[in-house]
């Protein structure tokens, strides 16, 4: 009998071994993941091809970015055009591409970065997103400095908010970012638990507590996809902290959860979610940094999983 995990409409069971790769080929580990209106699967590595392609039955289609990337790919959005955004914190950049490869647009002084909690931009930025109703891009820049950037959608500045601390407005770690048909920026500040909402020009309407280190968020019709990760360090190997995904309506309710107490890569476990999608049927792709949090550190160092979908059952 197959495995059911979450309640309700929204019930999923694992797809054994998606996304297959040529023998020539690894993923290293996957920091980020995304679907196109056609349903084809963007996942981004920290591996010699740094964004790989898939159909939605984990065929592996093609690669692109060589060249353009450090090792330290994190964060992977795909706008309502189609197009993609790279978040990459070993050199201090933004990336806009096209689906087939080409780049549109580079935001940040490459190799340059700001100094560390400036407010400046950029100090190994984390993630950023595409504001439907003008083509604004939203930056988190999460590592060396806890604040928000807003460009133009040609790469002009334009204004940031936000500066370390646990009040409202202010963030230890925004990681992430999603902006709704409102207008609605959410941002998750990973090291205090928690979702906060912003109007478009960064002031604060609410947040959503109690959500342990999410890591990666994803908006799909009235819903946010997100990932949580491990403990922290002292107790990154509790059981029941973390490596698990949650579903919450847009009014901050969750609606389900799933994710073994015990981190793993078999069915319904996870290590370390860091990139999350969802596509047109409602399936979840989960990307992890399995390899940072633990392969790296085994003897002798391996790979581990870091792709898992969960198809949505009808």
């Amino acid at each position: 009998m197959r495995a059911v995990y979450g309640v309700g409409d929204f019930r999923y069971e694992y797809v054994d071994g998606w996304g297959k790769l040529p023998a020539s080929l690894s993923f290293q580990e996957c920091p980020g993941v995304a679907v196109d209106a056609q349903d084809n699967v963007y996942i981004l590595t920290r591996g010699e091809h740094p964004l790989m392609v898939f159909d939605r039955d984990g065929n592996y289609l093609r690669s692109f970015g060589e060249g353009f990337f450090s090792d330290r790919t994190h964060g992977l959005y795909i706008a309502h055009d189609n197009s993609l955004l790279v978040a990459d914190d070993g050199i201090h950049t933004i990336q806009k591409f096209d689906t087939t490869g080409a780049q549109l647009m580079e935001i940040g002084d490459r190799d340059n970065p700001a100094p560390r909690w400036s407010g400046t931009p950029f100090n190994r930025p984390t993630s950023a997103a595409i504001r439907p109703s003008n083509g604004d891009v939203y930056i988190s820049d999460g590592y060396g400095n806890s604040r928000i950037h807003v460009y133009t959608g040609t790469g002009t500045y334009k204004f940031s908010w936000g500066r370390p601390g646990i009040d409202a407005g202010q963030f230890i770690r925004p990681h992430n970012i999603a902006i709704d048909s409102n207008d609605t920026i959410y941002v998750v500040d990973r090291e205090a638990h928690r979702i906060q909402l912003f109007d478009a020009q960064g002031g604060f309407m609410g947040m959503w507590n109690n959500i342990h280190r999410p890591d990666a968020m994803v908006l799909w019709g009235e819903h946010i996809y997100v990932g949580e990760l491990n403990g922290m360090g002292g107790v990154d190997d509790a059981p029941g902290l973390g490596h698990r995904v949650s579903i919450y309506d847009l009014k901050g309710r969750m609606v389900c959860r799933f994710g073994a107490d015990e981190e793993g890569e078999g069915s319904g476990q996870f290590i370390a979610p860091h990139g999350i999608a969802v596509d047109s049927h409602g399936d979840i792709y989960v990307a992890e940094v399995s390899y940072t949090i633990r392969g790296r550190h085994m003897t002798p160092p391996r790979e581990l999983r870091s792709i898992s979908k969960y198809r949505r059952m009808s």
